[in-house]
């Protein structure tokens, strides 16, 4: 028996089998979590069956996370299956790919940057707004963030930007949901993963093999190492645990290699 047996979690985010939010939704499913998926569009409609297959799960539903009734929309459909569930997962970011090539000033526009706001860190609180009378007391909000959040990381750009965002997020919330219903949120930062999302981030091979060079470990994580520590995060042996933000990068973030 695992240690979420029990938990119904919502996963927000599963592009693919090489995203972060599989390698969190397979963790939790490993643990006894009954899970919910959704999928942007119908595009990826059928990427994310295969992946519901996988985890056991028969709960496949559209979430646009741009639009606030997109998201009651989804709550409503999941209200079908479920009267009540623990755990959210919001693993969402997006702005357009040319945001995310050159000088930050430069590549950077009031529409983007207000994109990368909303989709990336406004939709986290949305979520929460939407199901808050469908979330158990003492349940679990949990969201995905990267050290662009704190270091200027080229290439990154206003992405990074948003994810600073977020991580004030997960604290405003965490203050806001813990006092009365007990629910803890937190957020893992991950090292970074070659994702479909992360494809979009020019020279992103070359990152992947700086912070490999540059961590503690020497090496970059995986998308299974990121979910078993998000697992764990919105498990009852977390419950001490809120407005945290997890490095799971394999010491990336505090690790200063010296001069070459």
């Amino acid at each position: 028996m695992g240690f979420l047996t029990g938990k119904k979690a919502l996963i927000v985010g599963v592009a693919s089998n090489r995203s972060i939010a599989w390698g969190i939704a397979q963790a939790m499913a490993n643990q006894g979590c009954e899970i919910a998926l959704t999928y942007q569009n119908e595009k990826l409609k059928k990427r994310v069956d295969k992946c519901a297959i996988a985890c056991q799960s028969t709960i496949v539903i559209e979430c646009d996370v741009a639009s606030d009734e997109g998201i009651e929309k989804t709550l409503k459909r999941l209200k079908t299956h479920w009267d009540n569930f623990d755990i959210i997962i919001h693993s969402v970011a997006f702005v357009p790919r040319k945001a995310l090539d050159g000088n930050y000033i430069q590549a950077t526009t009031r529409e983007n940057f207000a994109t990368a706001h909303d989709i990336s860190s406004y939709s986290f609180t949305a979520l929460a707004k939407a199901a808050y009378s469908m979330l158990n007391d003492n349940g679990a909000l949990l969201t995905v963030s990267y050290l662009g959040s704190i270091r200027a990381i080229p290439n990154y750009n206003v992405m990074g930007v948003a994810k600073a965002s977020l991580e004030a997020n997960v604290r405003y919330m965490a203050a806001a949901l813990g006092p009365e219903r007990g629910i803890r949120v937190n957020a893992v930062s991950s090292g970074p993963i070659k994702t479909l999302a992360a494809s979009s981030i020019k020279d992103f091979g070359k990152l992947l093999d700086y912070a490999a060079d540059s961590s503690a470990l020497k090496r970059n994580v995986t998308t299974e190492e990121v979910g078993n520590a998000a697992a764990f995060l919105c498990s009852d042996l977390a419950s001490g645990i809120t407005g945290e933000i997890t490095y799971v990068d394999s010491g990336y973030n505090f690790y200063d290699k010296g001069p070459n």
